[in-house]
Order: C-alpha cells, then structure tokens, then sequence
C-alpha cells in the first residue's frame, strides 16, 4: 500500500564527474514531465523552481516496472530504478553509498542514464502522509497486520516500515508481480488490499477485499469492491468500522426473526388450544405479521 505525497522543495541530485547539475536535471525534468508518477512531477517542479529551461522530448516510452527514456535536446535519456540501469547494462556501484544514504532515509533513489552512460543518481523528499501513522495504529488497534507491496528498492522499503510500523515488506516488486503477493499473502488469511494505481489493479481484483483510493486511476477504482472517496488511508478503518456494523446488524436481525417466528408460529398453530383453549384470531395474526417487521 501507497500512502505518501511528493515535496518537491528537496531534490538530492549526485552526478557522475563530467556532466553538468542543470543539464542533467533540465533533460531528466523534460523526460519525467511526460510521466504522471507524484515523483516525475516532483522533480518537473524542482527544475521549474531553478528557472531551467526544459528541451524537447520526443520518442517517450514508459517501460513498465522500470522506468521511462525519451529524447530530449537530441539525447537518449533513461530514467528508473537499479534495475533499469543493470538491464541497461550500466555499472551503478560507484553511487553504492549514495543509494544506501537515500534509502535509509526512506528515498527512492532513481538514476539517470544519458546517450548510455550513466550520468547520476536523484531523490526527491518523499515524506510520509500524516493519516498514514494514524491509520496504521488504528488497523493495529483491530487486531490486524499490515504489510507493504512496493516497487521501491528493499533498503528505501524497509526504511519506511521501520517508520510507519508494518508489520512485512516486500520489495522491489514488479507490476506483474504483485498479483502473485496478494495469492501467497492470502494464505495467511483473508487480504484486504488498497491501491490507487493502473498498476494496482489485478491486485485489487486479486485480494478478498480491494479498496480503491479515490483519488487514484479509474481502472483501480472500476477492479476495487470498495472505494475510498476521501483519499485518507485512515479511512480503511472507517471502512472496516462499518462492515463490522453492518454485519452485526445482519446478525441480530437475524437472530430477533428468527425468535420472534419460533415463539408465534406454534401459537398461530394452535399448540396453547390443548391446554387453555386459545387461538390466535386472524386479526391478531397479522397485526403480529405486521409487528414483526417493526420489532427487527
């Protein structure tokens, strides 16, 4: 599950000697400009916010559970995570201690590749939604155990678990791959799954219970059983607050029916006639039909 928002006011941006800051980040702002991701617009607007005029962009294509390349002022850009580099065949060790730093203070470190070499490594402040602490205290307070299944890289994943609470991560998963979570996870018990993305949306199918983000894709909303209009993750509790109402309300109508019906039926029957001599008028009868609606 997601639950953060991109603050585009930090970008941590460590360059490969010989390329240039504004070059660099101009062509990869021009790049993710066409990308929707929350942190593509995070780093657009970090080169807006330096006045850098951004090239042009032709040939984008967004390789799924990777990341983006386009053309951009006559260059091949590549932009995504290590593993995008390492299936690019680039070396991206000499950023290894950059990448830990990143991850250990819950970043998503990307790089950047240009005219195939790689050029740098980014981040952009990736802060915590404040319902999120909130919500996952509370799915806690239900006895519930909450895990996280996230593209991010394991080290950036677990760094955020640490802080949010959660109980298992797993990382580094692709698209395709989450589907095949949700089954393993289902077989610790039943699985409620919130998303918000195109990504998200077989996982949603997938789960015993799906809970679309409203804010999110249409085609996550459509796969959802549940939608959460507000956005806020604290109202996965809400949620879960009021199928539990709803089934205890399904529970004791039940229960009152079937009472009411066990007690009045032999009496309708005549089983007080042997031994008092009463029946049950016709009048009587169906003012208690009546009744009985009312009384469950």
């Amino acid at each position: 599950a997601g639950g953060r928002s991109v603050c585009s006011e930090e970008i941590d941006l460590v360059l490969v000697p010989g390329f240039d800051r504004a070059a660099v980040l101009a062509a990869v702002a021009a790049v993710e400009a066409k990308s929707e991701h929350p942190i593509a617009r995070a780093i657009v607007a970090a080169a807006t916010e330096e006045g850098l005029t951004l090239p042009e962009v032709t040939s984008f294509e967004s390789v799924t559970g990777f990341g983006v390349t386009a053309e951009a002022g006559g260059q091949r850009i590549e932009v995504g995570a290590d593993r995008y580099m390492v299936k690019l065949g680039l070396d991206i060790t000499p950023f290894a201690a950059e990448a830990a730093r990143l991850g250990d203070e819950g970043k998503s470190p990307l790089y950047a590749a240009v005219d195939g070499r790689l050029a740098a490594i980014l981040a952009v402040a990736d802060p915590i939604k404040e319902t999120t602490p909130q919500a996952i205290r509370a799915l806690h307070g239900l006895g519930l155990k909450v895990a996280m299944i996230t593209g991010d890289n394991a080290r950036t994943a677990n760094a955020i678990a640490r802080q949010l609470g959660i109980d298992e991560v797993v990382a580094e998963v692709l698209p395709e791959g989450k589907v095949g979570t949700v089954k393993r996870l289902k077989g610790m018990g039943t699985l409620t799954y919130v998303g918000d993305g195109i990504n998200d949306a077989p996982a949603l199918a997938e789960a015993d219970v799906g809970l679309a983000v409203g804010t999110g894709t249409d085609i996550a909303i459509e796969a959802a059983d549940v939608v959460l209009m507000s956005g806020r993750l604290t109202a996965v509790r809400d949620a879960i607050a009021l199928s539990k109402a709803t089934m205890r309300n399904i529970r004791q109508n039940l229960f009152w029916a079937f009472i009411y019906n066990a007690a009045l039926i032999p009496v309708a029957a005549g089983v007080l006639w042997p031994a008092f001599g009463v029946l049950l008028s016709p009048i009587i009868a169906a003012a208690a039909m009546a009744l009985s609606s009312v009384f469950v």
